[in-house]
């Protein structure tokens, strides 16, 4: 690709804002003249979709894929495993709800390169895709489940102190990764030295960013994610993440004693 010459995320960007022009221009037309289709704000899936994710497919660039990932693709892959969740009722999984969705978008990830726009709109695909994976998984875990229940008496009373603790550690555990972000940010060039480390930090730190509960993204997902936008193999992947892990565990350490990470920033160089 010449100097000149735009990126496909680039290309995207551009004709989004064409389009967003036009619907402004025959928003002002008389009712019965306005041609084309009518921009939706209850749709999460769209002809807008449709093109960022073949534009995510064609793009080249980690960075400008995560920007139209995170702009225009994970919020609808998020909102249509939600959908088929509770639309076809797969409810038999033995872990919590945010997990099961989570390892969904992880799978829309893993076959979106497999999206042909000139077959046909992006929902269709993906909504089977999500599908057919639940009934996959629900069907197992439901088989499980029966097999459990003859032998297992399932204790309903609710230990509201236990769930309070709980929810005090969820919300302890969001600010402190909030700091972690912000300091792995700041000194990510410091702790790697090598350009294919560094990308693989930037876009851990960028899945952080996008969840407000990554505890909840498993391994499986976050590998399949991670090795889609960067490209690179798992090896490469694991090297960074294992760094990244006994940063947070030592940071979180700190943090616990003091609710700062502050005396933690002088971690030995890797």
């Amino acid at each position: 690709m010449s100097g000149n010459e735009l990126s496909p995320v680039d290309k995207f960007y551009v004709w989004l804002e064409e389009d967003k022009q036009r619907q402004a221009e025959e928003a002002l037309l008389p009712k019965k003249k306005r041609r084309g289709r009518k921009p939706s704000k209850k749709m999460y899936f769209t002809p807008t979709t449709d093109q960022a994710i073949h534009a995510y497919n064609l793009e080249e660039t980690y960075a400008k894929r995560n920007k139209v990932y995170r702009d225009h693709i994970h919020h609808a892959f998020d909102k249509l495993a939600e959908n088929i969740i509770h639309t076809f009722k797969f409810y038999y999984f033995d872990v919590p709800y945010t997990d099961v969705k989570a390892e969904v978008v992880a799978f829309l990830n893993e076959k979106i390169h497999k999206y042909n726009l000139e077959k046909g709109k992006a929902f269709s695909y993906f909504s089977i895709v999500a599908k057919n994976y639940l009934i996959i998984a629900n069907n197992a875990n439901y088989a499980k489940m029966k097999q459990k229940a003859d032998i297992v008496v399932i204790d309903d009373n609710r230990n509201l102190g236990a769930e309070q603790v709980y929810s005090d550690y969820q919300e302890s555990l969001r600010d402190f990764t909030d700091l972690f972000v912000e300091y792995y940010t700041v000194n990510m060039n410091r702790i790697f030295t090598n350009k294919r480390d560094i990308i693989v930090a930037d876009t851990i730190l960028e899945l952080f960013r996008m969840r407000d509960n990554i505890e909840n993204f498993n391994k499986k997902a976050l590998y399949i994610l991670i090795r889609e936008r960067t490209g690179l193999k798992t090896q490469n992947i694991t090297k960074v993440i294992n760094v990244m892990k006994r940063d947070y565990a030592k940071m979180y350490t700190v943090y616990n004693k003091s609710g700062h990470i502050v005396s933690a920033y002088n971690l030995p160089n890797q």
